[in-house]
């Protein structure tokens, strides 16, 4: 899933090619995909793009006083051509499914496709980014300077028992933190992905050390990502991870090997040594450490 630093990157790639373009048309190729019906999509025929930029995972074309708003979910992505074809798009199977179309008045554009069976990912055409329910309750952004650490904290307190690596990715607590970075944040703090929000709170240096993991790790990304166009983003971010989607690899801090804790629908990956005292995490659910 594209989270923080992708979408940040993407905000940049796409202010470059859509800065001064009009919208000719948008097509959504997946019903699934479009989640409004008022504006319709014709609405955006003719509309001179104004900005892009990000709000949390969500990418937020304004045109003409109405917003373009995208969540590209676990398995979108988003497609530049320099040629898009000129008939609308039929609703189309293989790897990497079409979901919504964009062409431009130079005939560019850009299509979001979907991989997999589980489809997430969203689009909202709004005249106010509030009316999407997810940009809504997005909580504060980690990389703002209104994101304190007193702020942090309490969060942290509000969330009380509530085991960090959660705490981290729930969108209405921060913003644009997902799966893999908190696994790298929590990393780098060496804290594990169950410590509870109280335990980190009562210590200064724990709640210090967390709230700067926060902001390198992801500033570190960001700066990797920088200049690169959407084609480039999956392959540099794979390649940034040090524990995220590395099972079974060796921990570079501290030669450890990287292991994983599955769930029903996701995973996490950590390092014992780094993280959880050698000890290594029960696989399921609720785990606690093993004894």
């Amino acid at each position: 899933m594209p989270e923080l630093p992708e979408v940040d990157a993407l905000v940049a790639d796409l202010s470059r090619r859509l800065d001064g373009r009009a919208i000719v048309a948008a097509y959504p190729a997946a019903i699934s995909a479009l989640k409004t019906y008022d504006p319709p999509v014709s609405a955006l025929a003719g509309l001179l793009v104004d900005d892009v930029t990000r709000r949390g995972k969500f990418l937020d074309i304004s045109a003409g006083g109405l917003h373009l708003v995208i969540h590209l979910a676990r398995a979108g992505w988003l497609r530049w051509k320099d040629e898009q074809p000129k008939a609308p798009p039929r609703p189309g199977g293989g790897k990497n499914p079409l979901a919504f179309r964009v062409v431009l008045d130079d005939g560019s554009g850009f299509d979001l496709t979907e991989a997999g069976t589980k489809k997430g990912l969203a689009v909202y055409l709004v005249r106010d980014p509030a009316e999407v329910p997810g940009v809504a309750r997005l909580g504060p952004e980690p990389l703002d300077d209104a994101f304190t650490l007193d702020v942090f904290r309490g969060i942290l307190e509000a969330a009380g028992r509530s085991q960090i690596k959660g705490v981290l990715r729930d969108q209405s607590q921060i913003a644009g933190i997902g799966n893999a970075y908190s696994d790298e944040i929590l990393h780098v703090a060496k804290m594990s992905p169950f410590k509870p929000a109280s335990a980190i709170v009562a210590s200064d240096e724990d709640l210090e050390t967390l709230y700067d993991a926060i902001g390198t790790t992801l500033r570190d990304a960001i700066a990797r990502s920088e200049g690169l166009a959407a084609s480039e983003l999956k392959r540099e971010k794979k390649s940034g991870l040090r524990v995220h989607a590395r099972t079974g690899e060796t921990c570079e801090v501290c030669g450890d090997t990287i292991r994983e804790v599955s769930f029903a629908d996701s995973s996490l990956q950590y390092c014992p040594t780094c993280q959880t005292g050698g000890k290594p995490l029960a696989d399921r659910r609720m785990s606690k450490l093993l004894r």
